[in-house]
């Protein structure tokens, strides 16, 4: 008999495969399984709780490593070995001794590269060898999902080939994290500025583009123009049209109007000369990849990318949405299946009524690859599990539904009528719709609804018109209408997805940006709401009210990384290119890394000259500035420098040793606590001090000899 070993990637995951077998005992670590159906003899799952095992750190290949320091650079290792995390290194040896005492290895974790990465890592790092190793690929947690994919499971070949291109890209990103993080925090640090710059091959493209967006708004000058507006008195009512024209100045437009024979505010007689009218249909919206749910979500209700995908993972486990990680809006003749069967309880969900079309717009398996469109399982969710959700899963799983049901819908269907008035032989536009059928609309009546696919989604207004005719006279007023250009709108949270998908737009090299066109921009779906949230921990951008700014610390990464593959996303082209050929078996780990290493010790040659760049020193003294809260009281010489949880001197190195803490017996002092401080030596009566005891006092704080004591009345 032949021992079965199924690696989940996490426990929740192990508990719904669990879910779909018969005899199941919960042990330590581990799942027991005896069900003949799919097993000759006991089956076990176990789980990673992602990853249970990394890439090493630098001073575990070099003590010498450990300090940072310029003279160590480049840090690149002979090889590259994998160490057990500590905090689950109790999981891990469970792993192991299941792997070593098994016949047949069963890799369950996600269909994707990550998924690959954490069974292939796990399992070289358990010694275990000459086993059998499967494949399961299913896109549903449901319990029949589940078991069709135990009854045909795949063999490793697409799945090594995976792990390899996962593996390049853990190291890679690794040699260019250590090396270009530890450069640039160094050469920063001999020109003062004490802070750690996080620099990585997404990361600080993806900063870069922002903050370029950032110095346009700020460098953007307005400019007023003019344009010509005409109000109409027809037979049957009045409308208004456009000119076609726009003047930078009140004396431009002035001139022309004198040429066309032409005043303002006077009746003047024009012409209807053509009345249009045509029938226009939109199509429902696309179904759900992970990015486009991302980026409506954060439109509808300010969810962040990582928050989106957080609860897509909480519906996915509870068995109500299909794999969330997918980049395809398309799914194939299996799936449109049994939404057409369960077409009913769908809309019992969202409680409509609507005759049904069995559309088949977004049915096409050539176009589904890895994993198809985002759609819901067909668990139909009682009243008890809807009310359970919270409300940010509640409004996830009732947008994947509607989503789904629209393409079943009928097209929204309305009239648009374009009237051209000519006045003085003056041609004046004026468009109006009327509104036949809301059809798939209507789903999303009660929210905004976004219009990707609108040809005319700058006319979403509807204009009432009346009723005119061909060579029809009209009385004209014509008005002036000042307006003035605008900047580039800033990214919101959520469009930082659509910025890291089409990064091919801002990139001037052909073949790099038809590359990055065919990957996807920076990311992958899986990765992009990780990324977002890396530069917002390491400080560079700032979300408010949605809207995303570059911070001082982000200004200085990019002053310093100008011009270099760093700050565009041609770094991702040209690995993307590559690490594709490592996963069609055209490719090899050794040639990339080779080539990384030699990118690596460039840059260390090169960044210190750019680091002295007048830009760079600029961004610099602004963000000593930023955190310098004035002259050191006690030795006059240092300033005052922000260390986030202290305040202290800049001389310390030279023998000062004062500081304020931010907190100081509980109590967390407020910017104007410190500045009395600083400047007077002391402060007011504060209150909310708490002493060892736990009691709550009040008292002055004094600066004496050095040191902050309290003062009692």
């Amino acid at each position: 008999m032949k021992k079965t070993v199924i690696l989940a990637e996490k426990p929740s995951q192990a508990k719904a495969y669990a879910d779909a077998f018969q005899n199941t005992k919960m042990k330590d670590g581990y799942i027991e399984v005896v069900d003949n159906r799919f097993f000759n003899d006991k089956a076990f799952i176990t789980w990673g709780i992602g990853h249970l095992v990394e890439l090493k750190e630098p001073h575990e290949y070099n003590s010498d490593w450990k300090k940072w320091s310029l003279d160590h650079l480049p840090i690149i290792p002979e090889r590259f070995e994998y160490r057990v995390k500590q905090s689950v290194s109790k999981q891990f040896n469970v792993v192991k001794k299941l792997f070593v005492e098994a016949d047949i290895l069963i890799n369950a974790c996600d269909i994707d590269r990550e998924g690959s990465n954490i069974f292939y890592s796990i399992y070289y790092m358990t010694g275990a060898k000459n086993k059998t190793i499967k494949r399961l690929w299913i896109n549903s947690l449901e319990v029949d999902e589940i078991r069709k994919g135990f009854s045909n499971l795949k063999d490793n070949k697409k799945d090594l080939l995976m792990y390899n291109e996962a593996r390049t890209r853990q190291i890679s990103d690794w040699l260019v994290g250590m090396n270009a993080s530890r450069l640039y925090t160094m050469l920063l640090r001999n020109k003062g500025l004490n802070t750690v710059l996080s620099v990585g091959r997404c990361q600080s493209p993806l900063v870069y583009m922002i903050y370029q967006r950032q110095k346009e708004i700020e460098n953007f000058v307005s400019k007023p123009f003019f344009e010509l507006i005409g109000q109409f008195k027809a037979q049957n009512g009045t409308y208004e049209g456009k000119a076609n024209i726009k003047k930078d100045t009140i004396e431009e437009l002035t001139e022309f109007l004198k040429e066309k024979l032409l005043s303002l505010e006077s009746e003047i007689e024009g012409s209807i000369h053509k009345v249009e009218k045509k029938e226009k249909r939109i199509k429902s919206p696309k179904l759900h990849s992970l990015s486009t749910l991302q980026t409506v979500a954060n439109k509808k209700w300010k969810y962040s990318p990582s928050k989106v995908l957080e609860t897509m993972q909480s519906l996915y486990e509870k068995k109500m949405v299909t794999y969330p990680r997918t980049d395809c809006n398309f799914i194939t003749e299996n799936e449109f299946s049994y939404l057409v069967s369960k077409l009913d309880d769908y809309k019992k969900i969202l409680n409509v009524e609507f005759e049904a079309n069995p559309n088949k717009r977004y049915v096409d398996g050539s176009k589904v690859q890895e994993h198809y469109a985002i759609i819901p399982t067909k668990t139909i969710p009682d009243e008890n599990a809807i009310s359970s959700l919270s409300n940010e899963e509640r409004n996830i799983y009732f947008e994947i539904v509607r989503n789904t049901l629209a393409m079943f819908h009928s097209d929204y269907r309305y009239v648009e009528t374009r009237i051209l008035t000519v006045v003085n032989g003056v041609e004046f536009e004026t468009v109006g719709k009327i509104e036949l059928d809301e059809g798939w609309k209507s789903l999303f009546s009660n929210e905004q609804v976004i219009e990707k696919e609108s040809e005319n989604s700058e006319n979403n207004e509807i204009k009432a018109l009346p009723s005119v005719s061909d060579g029809e006279k009209v009385l004209s007023i014509l008005k002036r209408k000042k307006g003035h250009t605008r900047p580039p709108k800033p990214f919101t949270e959520g469009g930082l997805i659509n910025l890291m998908k089409t990064a091919g737009k801002m990139v001037d090299d052909e073949a790099d940006s038809e590359i990055l066109k065919e990957v996807e921009g920076i990311g992958t779906e899986a990765t992009r709401a990780g990324i977002i949230e890396a530069v917002k921990n390491s400080g560079y951008i700032e979300v408010k009210k949605n809207i995303v700014y570059v911070t001082k610390k982000g200004e200085i990464l990019c002053e310093a990384i100008e011009g270099t593959l760093l700050s565009s996303p041609s770094m991702t082209a040209k690995w993307e290119s590559y690490l594709r050929k490592i996963a069609e078996s055209n490719g090899s780990t050794e040639t990339f890394i080779a080539n990384i290493n030699k990118f690596i010790v460039d840059l260390i040659q090169k960044a210190p000259g750019k680091i002295n760049s007048t830009k760079v020193e600029n961004a610099v003294n602004d963000e000593k500035k930023s955190h310098s809260k004035g002259t050191c009281p006690c030795c006059k010489k240092g300033e005052m420098v922000d260390r986030k949880t202290f305040i202290g001197c800049s001389e310390y190195k030279n023998g000062c040793k004062f500081s304020i803490n931010r907190t100081i017996a509980g109590k967390k002092l407020t910017e104007k606590n410190i500045k009395d401080l600083l400047e007077k030596g002391r402060t007011t009566k504060i209150k909310g001090f708490k002493s060892k005891s736990g009691k709550t006092f009040e008292a002055a704080l004094v600066i004496k000899e050095g040191k902050v004591f309290f003062e009692f009345e």
